[in-house]
Parts: structure tokens; C-alpha cells; sequence
């Protein structure tokens, strides 16, 4: 009998079950994008996982620097570029956007592993979006990576993925894709939600408008 007072005491105590009121009264930080940025991916929440997934030249580096300026508008933004470094490309690209005195002090980068990435994001006053370049150079199996996103909860965390085909790379990073809240596929200098946020215009985000036409034949309408 005392055994099974003890086993009792030791068992969890159980959350209590939220009610239709409960879940509407919930508040929710959104990331609050204007213009073509709302069209497409309406107000997305401030925390989470996105994947960005796409073939290589397909403008999916470009997309998620455009990304980033636009991102650094609502809080501090952190690149680990650990699949390129910082070389020249990396400088160039940047360059060719023109986008380092938009975003100014709010966007960093970094070429560190994830367990110096995960000790940097426990600092206080830490970014508020990190971008990961990319998931296959991470080294995060799907443990791993449930273990890192629960970490940083109060984070935003935007993984960059190689693609097969239509998919993103490899077992673990098909397994993020059905997790992402956002899943956003780069094709034809052309980003598509297929996640939980989708705009106005149905998803779509032109990146460059002639490569989009000289790839498809057609524009994309925003």
C-alpha cells in the first residue's frame, strides 16, 4: 500500500484541458509584414521552424537574404553561413542585393557548429530569427534537431535545405519539412508556401521577375 502511495506521488500532474474560449482568448506574437511580403505569407508567427527548400540556382539564396532585410524591420536576425563560410560569394551576394546598410546592426553572421550556435542563442538579448545555411551541413539528425527547436522555443528558426527533386534532401530533412510551420519551395526564382501561412495571392513570392519569366514562360501575379 505505501509502494503505491509513493509510485502515486511520483507521477506527473496533468495539465488541464483548454476549452474553445481558453484557445481563442490564447495570444499569439505574429511578425507583422507588409506589402508583398503579406500578400504571400499573411502574418506568420514570431516563433517556430521554417524550411526553405530548392534546387541549386534556383533562387533560394537569394530569397533568404531578402528574407533576412526584411525580417531585420522586426528584431535582430543571425546568418550561420556553415555550409559557405564567408568567402568572396558570400560578400558578393550581399553586395549584389544591396542590402547591408538596410540591415544594418540587426543582422550577424557566423560560421560556427550548432552546439556553439545553440550556447550563442541562450545569451541574453540574442537574436530573435536565426537562418541556418544549410540543414544538410548542420549535422542534426531528427532527434537532434526536436531537441534544438524545443531549446529555442522563443525563437524563430529558418532552416535552408538542398533538394531532390521536388523534396527536400535526405531522411532528416523531409521529417523538418512536415514539422516547418512554413515550408517554403523555391523554384524558377519563384518561393511558394506550402506551409500553415499562406497570403492573400495564394502563396506566391516573385524573387526576380525576368528570371521567373525566362524560366516559366509567364509571370507569377502578386
Amino acid at each position: 500500500m505505501k509502494k503505491e502511495v509513493e509510485n502515486i506521488k511520483e507521477r506527473p500532474a496533468i495539465k488541464k484541458a483548454l476549452s474553445i474560449n481558453n484557445l481563442l482568448k490564447m495570444k499569439h506574437e505574429t511578425i507583422p509584414f507588409t506589402g508583398e511580403w503579406l500578400e504571400a505569407f499573411g502574418e506568420p508567427e514570431r516563433t517556430g521552424v521554417w524550411l526553405i527548400y530548392g534546387v541549386s540556382g534556383s533562387g533560394k539564396s537569394t530569397f533568404s537574404m531578402m528574407l533576412c532585410e526584411e525580417l531585420c524591420k522586426h528584431g535582430k536576425v543571425l546568418y550561420n553561413s556553415i555550409e559557405e563560410g564567408t568567402g568572396l560569394s558570400f560578400k558578393r551576394r550581399l553586395g549584389r542585393l544591396n542590402t547591408i546598410g538596410k540591415m544594418g546592426k540587426r543582422f550577424n553572421v557566423v560560421c560556427e557548429d550548432m552546439a556553439a550556435l545553440s550556447e550563442r542563442l541562450l545569451r541574453r538579448r540574442s537574436a530573435d530569427f536565426v537562418v541556418i545555411d544549410s540543414f544538410q551541413h548542420s549535422d542534426l539528425d531528427y532527434r537532434k534537431y526536436v531537441d534544438f527547436k524545443n531549446k529555442h522555443s522563443n525563437k524563430l528558426i529558418i532552416f535552408i535545405s538542398h533538394a531532390d527533386g521536388k523534396h527536400p534532401a535526405g531522411r532528416p530533412a523531409k521529417s523538418v519539412l512536415f514539422d516547418a510551420s512554413l515550408k517554403i519551395w523555391i523554384e524558377g526564382f519563384r518561393a511558394k508556401s506550402n506551409g500553415r501561412f499562406i497570403g492573400a495571392n495564394g502563396g506566391h513570392f516573385t524573387i526576380w521577375q525576368d528570371g521567373a519569366w525566362k524560366f516559366g514562360g509567364e509571370t507569377v501575379e502578386d
